[in-house]
């Protein structure tokens, strides 16, 4: 059996106190709206969770070997439910400096694995 992905993404809040008490609480247990639940888990992503520090965003993604960013890009743009979550996200996000043109969660770099060490 395939193993697992993990994704490592960064984002930014915007530095708003206001905008960060109202993204927590779209993030609190049992906030989030069923449909969002939903099309992350029918993507192939078994696992996500999101970490603050500041302003700062760390997202954890763990995904199946089915997992296809391009096909969850798709089906996203294509449902009305997850692109009304996604436009009342970007009033209280804002890309990292170092993410791409048009990128709004940048991917990080694993430069380290303790595994790895002797």
């Amino acid at each position: 059996m395939a193993e697992t992905q993990r994704h490592v993404l960064l984002l930014d809040l915007v530095d708003d106190p206001q905008a960060i008490a109202r993204y927590e609480a779209w993030h609190a247990a049992g906030a989030l709206p069923p449909a969002i639940a939903r099309s992350i888990r029918d993507a192939a992503i078994v696992a996500m969770e999101i970490y603050r520090a500041g302003t700062r965003l760390v997202m954890l993604m763990e995904t199946a070997p089915g997992f296809d960013p391009a096909v969850k890009a798709a089906t996203d743009a294509a449902d009305l439910d997850v692109q009304a979550w996604e436009a009342l996200m970007a009033t209280m996000q804002r890309p990292i400096p170092a993410a791409g043109a048009g990128e709004k969660w940048a991917a990080a770099t694993r430069i380290f694995s303790l595994a790895e060490q002797a």
